[in-house]
């Protein structure tokens, strides 16, 4: 795994941060055996580069693929944690990309759908729930205090987990590739959970004028 906190593009640092990995693991892009990405809901460019940059690699190399939800990746960063897990990815004005698991026999375990939701919403999911709640995701830091105040039985996990591991993503996506359970390259596509700026001001635009 490589960690890179640059200011350059992600579309200018892709490439050549996957032809040093495999340069220093002695390896070509023909030995790769299957390819993971993650399919988001997360940045709209980062998410287009990064689906589009490994459906070309899939297509040249004829190679299987699997896209793994963020907020799966993140619950995954608390393996085998008892209770409720809670990712949280901050969307701003209020609102967080969030979804529940939990683990069983080792297993993560979907517990709904993937939502885009106000804080608020999901304190109020939460409240439901009798066991331990771990909140993880860049959205702890801005919701904590709520989260601890509304939720007694609600705990945040450590900072330096609250981002979407590149492990916990290929770890999710080795278990899909080994059950032969690929996606289909061609109509795979980012999960975004809401319309970009420019759709969303085009819509305003069209409802405005009528």
């Amino acid at each position: 795994k490589t960690i890179i906190n640059y200011k350059n593009q992600h579309s200018v640092i892709m490439m050549p941060m996957i032809d040093n990995l495999l340069k220093n693991c002695g390896l070509s892009i023909s030995d790769i055996e299957g390819f993971v990405v993650s399919s988001g809901p997360g940045s709209f460019t980062g998410l287009r580069i990064g689906m589009s940059t490994i459906k070309g690699l899939v297509q040249a190399t004829n190679k299987p693929f699997v896209s793994i939800n963020s907020l799966d990746g993140l619950a995954n960063n608390l393996f085998n944690i008892q209770g409720i897990i809670c990712p949280i990815i901050d969307a701003l004005r209020g609102n967080v990309y969030t979804n529940f698991y939990k683990f069983e026999n080792n297993n993560l375990v979907v517990l709904g759908e993937p939502e885009l939701l106000s804080m608020e919403d999901v304190i109020n999911k939460c409240s439901g729930f009798n066991e331990p709640i771990t909140f993880i995701g860049d959205g702890t830091s801005k919701f904590k205090d709520a989260i601890l105040t509304s939720l007694p039985n609600a705990s945040i996990a450590p900072s330096h987990i609250n981002v979407t591991k590149a492990s916990s993503i290929g770890y999710l996506g080795y278990l899909r590739l080994i059950n032969n359970e690929g996606d289909n390259v061609l109509s795979s596509s980012p999960v975004y959970l809401r319309l970009c700026q420019a759709e969303r001001e085009y819509e305003e635009k069209v409802k405005n004028h009528d």
